[in-house]
């Protein structure tokens, strides 16, 4: 079980970081973590992505952080509203930084870090909006076999 690996106060810190990154913009975050990934990383995270109904926000600004623990595979996936808009090498960038806290076997560390740095270009592009923005996804930390 993934919860031998990611602790309570480990799941605290990534849904703390999940909230402070939403609380300035519209978008979703949400992270699944689970220990195996069948065939290739992106291909699963979609399918989790589909899993979580995140292609069913609004404004089509879903992020989804995916990590197979002992298959030590990871991949940031956004919905088709943010690839239109965000810079080359974003998630690149992003996924550098989380695999860096990750070979260090920090992972909450790794998952806040994203987490805040998703936060902040979907803040510039998917502003909160103080009159009718809804959490539309659930912020706590899903798990998988």
């Amino acid at each position: 079980m993934p919860k031998d690996t990611i602790t309570e106060a480990d799941e605290q810190v990534i849904t703390k970081a999940i909230q402070e990154a939403e609380r300035n913009t519209s978008g979703e975050i949400r992270v699944h973590i689970e220990n195996t990934c069948e065939g290739d990383v992106l291909d699963r995270a979609t399918e989790v992505f589909a899993q979580l109904h995140m292609h069913l926000t609004k404004q089509r600004n879903g992020v989804l952080f995916y990590v197979a623990l002992k298959d030590h595979q990871f991949a940031v996936l956004g919905d088709a509203g943010i690839n239109a808009i965000v810079p080359d090498h974003f998630w690149e960038d992003i996924t550098e930084h989380v695999i860096s806290h990750f070979k260090k076997k920090e992972y909450a560390q790794g998952l806040s870090k994203g987490i805040i740095m998703a936060g902040e270009q979907l803040k510039s592009h998917f502003p909160y909006q103080h009159k009718g923005d809804v959490n539309e996804l659930s912020d706590d930390v899903s798990f998988g076999e």
